[in-house]
């Protein structure tokens, strides 16, 4: 348990360090509300009017949030493998490979179908 301790410390200095840093923001911050700060940010330009229910976003939101994920994914697999990779030995290197092939061919897939253009 006592290797654990400075692991804990490290946790609550963080922890207290993020409540301090919001504190002290909010304390000292200047509170001048207007309309600008309450819309929506949409990169410096003005934002688009939405209807009252809600809109329709484009697929190509979502497609890029999936393949987002997808690689991110492959480099969590990728980590592992680094550091365990003389162990593994020809083996882990086919297996790699085949991972690597099966993410690309998706990858090209959706880059040939259109999904990366933006219009």
């Amino acid at each position: 348990m006592d290797t654990y301790v400075p692991v804990l410390i490290l946790a609550l200095i963080a922890g207290g360090f993020a409540v301090f840093s919001v504190a002290m923001g909010a304390m000292t911050g200047p509170k001048r509300y207007n309309r600008a700060k309450y819309d929506s940010y949409e990169c410096g330009i003005e934002p688009t009017p939405q209807p009252v229910g809600g809109g329709r976003f484009p697929v190509k939101y979502y497609l890029t949030a999936m393949l987002f994920i997808v690689f991110d994914i492959e480099i969590v697999f990728l980590y592992p493998w680094a550091v365990a990779f003389d162990s593994l030995g020809w083996f882990g290197l086919a297996e790699m490979f085949l991972f690597i092939l099966t993410v690309f061919v998706a990858y090209a897939y959706v880059w040939r179908r259109g999904g990366l253009e933006w219009d």
